[in-house]
């Protein structure tokens, strides 16, 4: 038990918290993890918002935020860095602007959101400066179950596709996230 590392004596090297929100990223393993949970948290981001969007009237801005959020995630998991950027300086964006006309931006769960897309984009960079002897081969991707081909096998097919399309919709989400953050208020009496 003990030489497999599964006795309830042997150290944990970090916490669960430091793991999810801080990660130490020292192999291709450790990158691989990371962009993995970065593609499961831009893919629940678009699959919360496009219903609850759709629900509040403005479906057109819902839709195109939902695929800019699912594109990214696609990204993340390719390890694009700028689709690591956008995700998380778009969902900023929308929390300030979510707080700006309804006050209720930041939430347990979108400060815990906005840390882990964080860590995506410190492991990415950390990884990305790396000597190329040292990285060694990219692990195996599998596609047995759902999730397996949703995170490992869809990106890989995607996202040299989809590439130019995604970064045509960061810029235009970012330019309108933008312009709602800093248009003045405009209230009916």
């Amino acid at each position: 038990m003990q030489t497999l590392g599964l006795s309830p004596s042997t150290p944990r090297t970090e916490s669960r918290l430091k793991s999810l929100f801080w990660p130490t990223i020292a192999n291709e393993g450790d990158v691989d993890y990371l962009t993995q949970q970065g593609f499961w948290i831009c893919f629940i981001i678009a699959a919360i918002t496009l219903p609850i969007g759709l629900l509040s009237g403005n479906p057109l801005a819902t839709v195109f935020e939902a695929i800019f959020f699912f594109l990214a995630g696609i990204g993340i998991r390719q390890r694009s860095r700028a689709a690591a950027v956008s995700a998380f300086t778009a969902y900023l964006l929308v929390s300030m602007v979510i707080q700006k006309y309804t006050g209720n931006g930041f939430g347990i769960v979108r400060i815990i959101f906005l840390a882990m897309l964080l860590a995506n984009i410190r492991g990415m960079w950390l990884s990305a400066q790396w000597p190329k002897s040292e990285t060694g081969p990219e692990l195996p991707r599998l596609n047995q179950t759902i999730g397996d081909k949703l995170s490992d096998s869809m990106p890989t097919f995607l996202w040299p596709k989809v590439k130019l399309i995604f970064y045509l919709f960061a810029a235009l989400e970012l330019i309108w996230l933008l312009y709602a953050l800093f248009a003045p208020v405009v209230r009916a009496i």
